[in-house]
């Protein structure tokens, strides 16, 4: 398995598309319930190859992530073949960032120097395995427009 098994939630919100998945090896529902209950092993590794897709299909659309913390807030955008970044870090320590609160403040109070902007750029080794290990360290992916933004503010 190249990423993480999708959840119980996950497989019961794309059964639909698990059950295309079987279709197309030939695996009908008495098939399927066959399988999982006389060969489990089996059946644990179907659930690992349709979760290697759903996740292939979702890092291979990804554009951009965020990730919060107190004091930090990381941006990406993933090019083809290069990790963009944007760092913001608050030098206050009553600011929480991943608070509405915190993000007015910084939005008041970003070309000030209580804030730390800084870029950076990356090469892919594995373009999708490396943004999925951004999502297992806590990243979400998003559309973008905060990074855009400081993008737009910090270029002029």
């Amino acid at each position: 398995m190249k990423y993480s098994r999708l959840t119980k939630e996950q497989l019961e919100e794309l059964h639909p598309e698990f059950i295309n998945f079987l279709a197309s090896q030939s695996i009908d529902k008495t098939e399927w319930d066959e399988i999982k209950e006389k060969r489990p092993h089996v059946a644990e590794q179907e659930i690992d190859v349709f979760s290697d897709l759903i996740w292939e299909g979702v890092l291979n659309r990804a554009e951009f992530l965020e990730n919060f913390s107190k004091h930090f807030i990381f941006l990406f955008r993933c090019g083809d073949s290069h990790l963009h970044s944007i760092i913001v870090q608050s030098a206050r320590e009553d600011i929480d960032l991943t608070t509405a609160e915190g993000m007015r403040w910084l939005a008041d109070n970003i070309l000030t120097d209580d804030v730390e902007i800084i870029t950076g750029k990356k090469e892919f080794i594995d373009r999708n395995s490396d943004i999925f290990e951004l999502i297992q360290q806590g990243a979400e992916l998003s559309k973008g427009d905060l990074y855009k933004n400081i993008d737009a503010l910090i270029r002029g």
